[in-house]
């Protein structure tokens, strides 16, 4: 028997020679040419799977986009009536400041009576200064007056007796004639010294530094020993009546719908608590440099309202039709403010808008829309203008 480690086949010949063949490296070819047709079958299936599932993503994808588009609420807004109100900030003060200071010669303050916050009537003294030297300067002209009044009464005497002894022809007509001269020029002397004395009596009052109107004292620039004069400045400064006033800014467009007698409220800042006022005044012309006018609101006093304070003011311009959004459905950017319109493609669209009243109840606009657009209530932000969008109505307010 014969006997290899290899397997191998034995052929015969014509010849009768035995031929060895060895079986064993043929099937290792065969096996390995079989696993290289694996491995290239293999890596085109690879292939092909990737391009399909790449395929498959893109179309998913571009579903996504195309074919799955985002839903949106929208409104139609319409056009409602809204209060409309105008907010501004500015300065409170009185309506009617009235500095007091010296309207004579001036000299030492000897007395003050009154400080900051006490209320005074028409005419009441505030301080008095210092009136030795004029207070003999009238007793002397009223001295004189008396002299003056004694000499007119002498030449009255004398011409009444003068003209008694004419008809008995003891006095000429010439001496009653002088003697009625003299006693014109003695009359004419006491209206003279009245006069004297009556001014510097007045300059003796205006040393009284005196209320001008009823009001509330507001400053108290003197005190007791101080000199002063008609150069010193106010020694006093009043609100006429106790009136106080908050002078606000407005912008030129806001300023055009403002007239007085409009209510307003008035909140000073750090104060929770608001006071009810009306517009008195509008400015005539508007500022060059900031385009705003100034609007002067009256306000009853308060203790409360300081002037020289800040606050702000809410004035009711009266009631304007437009439409009404929710404070979500209006955005803002560099370029102003605009919302999101969605149109009868279901696209996106900003349109841009001028804002009015802000309050709790929503965003009035007053200009960009006639309120039959479908406006995007909320999600703005993640929208873009073109964009695809599947509008859900929501109703109106």
């Amino acid at each position: 028997m014969l006997r290899m480690n290899r397997e191998t086949s034995i052929r015969s010949s014509n010849d009768e020679t035995l031929v060895l063949v060895d079986n064993s490296r043929r099937k290792r070819i065969a096996i390995i040419g079989a696993a290289i047709v694996a491995l290239v079958a293999l890596a085109l299936a690879l292939t092909m799977w990737g391009g399909e599932e790449s395929a498959a993503g893109g179309a998913e994808a571009g579903g996504s986009r195309g074919g799955q588009v985002p839903t949106v609420t929208v409104m139609v807004p319409g056009r409602t009536q809204v209060a409309r109100s105008i907010t501004a900030s500015g300065a409170l003060a009185a309506r009617r400041d009235q500095p007091v200071g010296v309207a004579g010669e001036g000299g030492m303050v000897t007395r003050v009576y009154v400080d900051a916050g006490s209320w005074v009537g028409q005419g009441q003294v505030l301080a008095s200064i210092d009136r030795s030297v004029q207070a003999q300067e009238a007793a002397q002209l009223a001295a004189n007056v008396q002299v003056a009044r004694a000499d007119a009464q002498l030449a009255q005497n004398e011409l009444d007796r003068a003209q008694s002894l004419v008809a008995r022809g003891f006095v000429s007509k010439a001496d009653v004639d002088r003697k009625s001269a003299a006693r014109d020029s003695a009359a004419a002397r006491v209206r003279v010294a009245q006069a004297q004395l009556g001014a510097t009596r007045a300059r003796v009052q205006r040393l009284d530094i005196r209320a001008p109107t009823a009001g509330l004292v507001l400053a108290r620039n003197v005190e007791v020993g101080q000199v002063v004069g008609a150069g010193a400045g106010a020694l006093f400064r009043m609100a006429r009546g106790g009136e106080m006033e908050m002078r606000a800014s407005l912008p030129q467009q806001d300023l055009a719908g403002i007239r007085p007698g409009l209510p307003a409220s008035v909140t000073p800042i750090g104060m929770t608590r608001s006071f009810s006022g009306s517009v008195w005044q509008v400015s005539p012309v508007i500022d060059p440099q900031t385009r705003q006018g100034e609007v002067r609101i009256a306000i009853p006093y308060d203790s409360a309202i300081r002037p020289g304070g800040f606050a702000e003011a809410r004035i009711l311009a009266g009631a304007t039709t437009a439409p009404l959004l929710p404070q979500s459905a209006v955005l803002s950017d560099a370029k102003g403010n605009y919302v999101y319109v969605i149109n009868a493609k279901n696209e996106v669209e900003r349109r841009d808008v001028r804002v009015g009243t802000v309050n709790d109840t929503g965003v009035t606009v007053v200009q960009g829309l006639t309120g039959q657009e479908a406006i995007v209530v909320s999600a703005g932000p993640f929208l873009n203008p073109g964009q695809k969008v599947a509008p859900k109505r929501q109703a109106a307010r």
